[in-house]
């Protein structure tokens, strides 16, 4: 067996759009005969997730970086294109492969996938910790509840989502999309009525310069840090689906979420401070429609993070962990409790831009391994067929000194509240981290592995 096609990584797989029944199948490949599924689908799925208060609360950064909201707002959009397209391409991948955007990194990494497994793994941990946080503070702040306790309601209403899986996490989201669509453009127009807006930027000089960088990185770090889900969410479309429908349903879902999300932020600026949901509940002037606004946070983290929870099981049994999808996803959710109450302890601003900059670093040097891989592997127009792939001997070294290389030269350019590199201090701030990344990441894998097709690695 190559690994992915162990009997453990197998199990039922739902038979169509309908078929809400617990989804137990894991990494191995999807059968083309189990295949379902239009790529429009794909908006919703991309929309619904990214549409939360984490886009809101990162919108608000661009404020107190001093940007304006017409500078914050083309930067926003600027950086989340850019951190949208890997994805959008990524989920390209799953029709044509019916795999998990983890499981096919197997095939440049072989066994050394335990690594980027293991990082992908805590980063959905993260992620759930920077969503959950949110919608526990709304279901706190709706029903009176400890914080502690709203937070154990969202993470079992988001882990039963995961656990359900593939069919009734696409089936939640097309739903969600409708309802985040009607809450959040009532806010922005309450927002745009109500609010003062500071269109004036406030950095000038070298620090406007590095404040755009450094906002540009934040926001395209939120959006590609989707990328190693990717192909997660539309592995199971038939293999005839046309790769353009995949690409611009998740660019559009990716795009417009977060378009919305950090615009309301950037109008808001520094009014909503660290208490995001009482403070959103305070600007539509409480009542029922602040109660309701309340609601709708706390079900858009339930949403987003049954997405987490869905692929952090995949990414665990990647790294060879031989336990059924359902059970890794409940895994994935009983770590994140213990990061969102530390989250939640003071500070919210600077642990948040930490953990939405860190979680992601390492993304860019996995990009520079996995896109030449799949280049070669594709080129003139090759199918993949990941099984008889991964039967043959794959030359490892080369995709981790590749990736270990290049987180490496990222690290002077980052720029976190823990550490702040050389060349990121020496440019006023500008984090420039995830493009050296991919550059040196994707230079050294093309070093190392030569010209040699891949027939005869």
């Amino acid at each position: 067996m190559s690994g992915i096609d162990a009997e453990v990584f197998g199990g039922r797989m739902p038979s169509g759009a309908g078929d809400f029944a617990i989804e137990t199948h894991g990494i191995t490949p999807i059968p083309p005969a189990n295949r379902f599924g239009r790529p429009w689908r794909l908006a919703g799925v991309w929309f619904a997730p990214n549409l939360t208060m984490t886009a809101v609360f990162t919108g608000t950064l661009g404020a107190t970086l001093g940007l304006g909201f017409t500078t914050g707002f083309v930067i926003a959009l600027i950086g989340t294109v850019i951190g949208s397209l890997p994805v959008a391409w990524l989920s390209t991948w799953g029709p044509r492969t019916g795999t998990g955007q983890l499981p096919l990194a197997r095939l440049p990494f072989g066994r050394g996938v335990v690594l980027p497994g293991l990082v992908q793994w805590l980063g959905s941990i993260a992620w759930d910790a920077l969503v959950g946080l949110f919608g526990g503070e709304a279901l706190a702040q709706l029903t009176g509840l400890p914080f502690w306790a709203a937070v154990l309601v969202v993470l079992v209403l988001q882990c039963t989502l995961g656990v359900f899986g593939y069919a009734v996490i696409h089936r939640v989201q097309a739903v969600m999309s409708v309802v985040l669509v009607v809450a959040f453009v009532a806010l922005a127009v309450k927002v745009v009525l109500d609010h003062p807006i500071t269109f004036a930027d406030s950095a000038t000089g070298g620090d406007f310069a590095g404040a755009v960088v450094l906002f540009s990185t934040i926001t395209l770090s939120l959006a590609i840090s989707w990328a190693p889900y990717a192909s997660d969410f539309s592995r199971y479309l038939p293999a005839s689906t046309r790769p353009s429908g995949v690409f611009w349903f998740t660019l559009l879902g990716l795009t417009a979420s977060y378009a919305l999300g950090e615009g309301i932020g950037l109008a808001l600026g520094t009014a909503l401070g660290d208490q995001t949901a009482a403070g959103v509940s305070t600007l539509l002037g409480g009542g029922v429609l602040g109660a309701v606004a309340l609601l709708v946070i706390a079900l858009a983290a339930v949403s987003s993070n049954a997405m987490n929870d869905y692929s952090g099981s995949l990414a665990l049994q990647t790294v060879g962990v031989r336990v059924r999808r359902p059970v890794s996803a409940v895994v994935v959710t009983v770590l994140a409790f213990a990061l969102i109450l530390w989250m939640h302890t003071g500070d919210l601003a600077a642990k948040f831009q930490n953990v939405l900059l860190v979680v992601s670093y390492w993304i860019p040097p996995f990009l520079g391994v996995v896109v030449p891989d799949w280049l070669r592997r594709t080129r003139r127009g090759r199918e993949v067929d990941v099984l008889a792939e991964l039967r043959r001997p794959v030359h490892s070294w080369a995709a981790l000194v590749a990736f270990v290389v290049g987180f490496a030269a990222a690290v002077p350019f980052m720029n976190t509240t823990v550490y702040t590199g050389p060349v990121a201090a020496a440019l006023h701030g500008a984090d420039l981290a995830y493009y050296a990344g991919f550059v040196v990441s994707l230079v050294a894998y093309t070093v190392l592995r030569g010209r040699r097709p891949v027939d005869l690695q």
